[in-house]
């Protein structure tokens, strides 16, 4: 993840935020939250280090831009339909897609998951940020389970965020022992169970044969 803001420029105000933001994943995604300093960023950016202060009130405000901005691009891949796909299975997929599963992504979500136990604004943003895509995917396991079920999905979708998160640290530890097809199987391997009826299986198990 690189950041060349053109030079001499003048950009709009959303686009400064923007372009601070990038600079902050960046150095995020290459050396984790000891990266994550005002004057590493602005080097990243190219601007004068007033900006953040302008622009985010504090690094702690910079930290929630990106948390929230992640969780918005996050939220929008996992929503987004695929050609011939359930709405689970194109959630599944997106999960297990590059753009959402390299290691320079999930670098930048070890980093922010790290602060939140210490930084109480950003605790705040993730709870809000976290009942949405627990909905997200409870809404979608719903729509994938058989009438009548009686099965409690927001219960699942919390099992299911917690195997993902893990995938993810181990994704980032040895991506080599964690292709895309063994974590897709992982996924449905614990989603499967919850959608079937009697002996039909209900969504895509496929990823669970490869």
């Amino acid at each position: 993840m690189t950041v060349a803001p053109p030079k001499k420029s003048r950009l709009s105000a959303g686009k400064r935020r923007a372009l601070l933001e990038d600079a902050a994943r960046a150095c995020m995604a290459r050396g984790g939250i000891r990266e994550f300093t005002v004057d590493k960023i602005v080097a990243e950016a190219g601007v004068s280090r007033g900006l953040i202060t302008h622009h985010f009130g504090s690094m702690d405000g910079l930290l929630v831009a990106v948390y929230s901005r992640m969780y918005d691009e996050w939220i929008a891949a996992i929503s987004a339909p695929r050609q011939g796909l359930s709405r689970l299975e194109s959630l599944v997929e997106a999960l297990v897609s590059p753009a959402l599963f390299s290691r320079e992504v999930l670098n930048i979500w070890l980093t922010l998951w790290g602060e939140i136990a210490n930084n109480p604004v950003l605790r705040a943003e993730h709870r809000a940020r976290y009942s949405q895509y627990r909905e997200s995917i409870a809404a979608a396991l719903r729509e994938a389970a058989p009438p009548g079920s009686g099965i409690d999905m927001d219960t699942v979708a919390s099992a299911f965020i917690c195997l993902v998160d893990g995938l993810g640290v181990q994704r980032c530890v040895d991506p080599d022992l964690l292709p895309e097809t063994a974590a897709r199987a992982t996924c449905w391997a614990l989603l499967s169970p919850h959608l079937t009826l009697g002996d039909k299986p209900v969504g895509n198990v496929r990823g669970m044969e490869t």
